[in-house]
Formats: structure tokens, C-alpha cells, sequence
């Protein structure tokens, strides 16, 4: 029996052991270890999915973007370097995106060279371009995988944790943009250094072939899309991805220190009974 006199008061460590997600198993009413071993795989793979879903959807982003492909035409004047009009490019690459977003094969382009119309690929570049849609969506896979594990990782805590998973959401924000954005300035600044060395190990670990081996000279592919291109795509999706990191990490910070601060000026915090000790 409570000691009137001295009245009672509330452990506030409960907060912060909810804030740091240190007793997220003690409050699934059925935690056993192997639960609580789940729990932590599970949040893991959260963690990890997160720079997974920010990185693809960037890359979603640029390769539907038609404005990212139009400034690089004009940044590199590959209208006098190809014999194609301003509004001939624009089409070449609608008519690239369109075939990365359907099912038609093989690849066919037409444009106004030098005020001919012709087939703009050779076969070395159709078969290219095959291996680079594979590419493309094994992309839009990992975006809509990542996003699916999210959504169910988010509405399973919701539902098993209710408003108290609302601090592992943040952490989980906190974190997986943490990582992004550690993973981003690790790539980013290989790439300013190195950035043809990257570009080489991309190609070679990710054909199974040398069609990619194109010659500048020769094959449009290359003349549409030089390196600098690349160079500039890279930098454009590196900086959607920080966008995204900074955004979501951003809420996730600001709603953990507001918990806490919450924590400490107010004499009545949320309270659980099970963790109320009296004095």
C-alpha cells in the first residue's frame, strides 16, 4: 500500500525504452524469444529495405523522366552530333521508355537522320537494349517489393502494437535513411573520383555478355548517351535519393525528439499502468 503522504509518481524509463525500441517485445501480449528474435529480423529487413525502395524509385524516376533525357541531349548537342532534329531526340527517347514499360520486342526506333528516315539501332544495340530493360525492371521489382514489406511491416506493427509502434516507425525512418544516406555519399564520392572505373564494373558484373562493348563512332547508343550523360543521371538520382532520406529521416528525428522532450515537461506522460511504481 502506496504511502499517502508522500503521494505517487510515475517511471518515465518506459518512455524511453519505448523510444529506443528496447521493450518493443514485452509489449506483444504473446513475446517468446523466438518472437522476439522475429521482431528484430524483421525490423532489420525494414532497415535495410528502406535505401532499397528510395534508391529504385529514384531510378524509376529518371528512367521515365523525358526532361532529364532532353537536357542531356542539349547539354551535349547530340542533335549535331547524330544529324537529329531537336524534336527527332525528344522522340527517340519516348519511344526508349515506351519499350522499357511494355512487352514489345525487339526494340525499334525510327528517326530523321540528317533528314533521312531510317532505323536508328543496329542489332548489337537491339540486343543491348534487351539486357538493359531486364535490368529496368528487375528495378521496378525491387521498388514494389521494398514498398509491399513496408506496407506490411508498418500495418502488421500498427495492428499487433497500435499507437505505441508509432516510436519504431520512427526509428525505423531514422535508420533506413541513415543508411541511405551513408550508402549514397560511399557511391558518390567513388564516382567523382573514379567515376569511369564504376562505370566499367557496372557493365561487367551486370551483362553476361559484350554487347555493351559499343563503338562511340558507330552505334546511336552511345552517341545519344554519352558518358557524361551517365555521369549526370547518377548525380540526379543520388540527389532524389538524399531528397527522400533527408524527408522521411527528417520525420523521423523530429518525432522522436518530440516524444521525448514531451517526456520530460509534462508531470502526467502517457502512462501504462503495468509500468506505474508508486513511492
Amino acid at each position: 500500500m502506496p504511502d499517502k503522504d508522500k503521494g505517487a509518481t510515475v517511471d518515465t524509463r518506459w518512455l524511453e525504452r519505448w523510444a529506443d525500441g528496447t521493450d518493443m517485445v514485452e509489449r506483444v501480449p504473446f513475446g517468446t524469444e523466438k518472437w522476439a528474435v522475429l521482431q528484430r529480423v524483421l525490423f532489420f529487413l525494414a532497415v535495410l529495405a528502406l535505401p532499397f525502395l528510395f534508391i529504385s524509385s529514384s531510378v524509376t524516376w529518371a528512367i521515365n523522366d523525358l526532361n532529364l533525357y532532353q537536357r542531356g541531349f542539349n547539354k551535349y548537342r547530340i542533335s549535331g552530333r547524330t544529324g537529329i532534329e531537336k524534336e527527332g531526340l525528344v522522340s527517340v527517347g519516348s519511344q526508349i521508355r515506351s519499350y522499357f514499360n511494355s512487352s514489345r520486342e525487339p526494340l525499334q526506333v525510327r528517326a530523321s537522320v540528317f533528314g533521312n528516315e531510317r532505323e536508328l539501332f543496329n542489332q548489337q544495340e537491339v540486343l543491348h537494349m534487351r539486357d538493359v530493360k531486364g535490368l529496368v525492371r528487375g528495378v521496378y521489382r525491387v521498388a514494389i517489393a521494398t514498398a509491399v514489406y513496408l506496407l506490411l511491416f508498418v500495418t502488421v506493427g500498427l495492428l499487433v502494437l497500435r499507437s505505441r509502434f508509432f516510436a519504431h516507425l520512427a526509428r525505423l525512418a531514422l535508420w533506413g535513411s541513415g543508411l541511405t544516406v551513408a550508402l549514397i555519399a560511399l557511391v558518390g564520392i567513388f564516382s567523382l573520383v573514379a567515376f569511369d572505373r564504376l562505370f566499367l564494373i557496372f557493365h561487367q558484373t551486370s551483362f553476361a555478355n559484350n554487347y555493351w562493348m559499343l563503338d562511340p563512332k558507330r552505334d546511336y547508343l552511345l552517341m545519344l548517351f554519352p558518358q557524361g550523360f551517365w555521369l549526370d543521371a547518377t548525380i540526379f538520382v543520388a540527389l532524389l535519393t538524399i531528397a527522400q532520406a533527408i524527408v522521411v529521416g527528417g520525420a523521423g528525428a523530429g518525432a522522436l525528439l518530440l516524444w521525448r522532450r514531451r517526456s520530460h515537461r509534462s508531470p502526467d506522460p502517457i502512462q501504462e499502468p503495468s509500468r506505474a511504481v508508486h513511492v
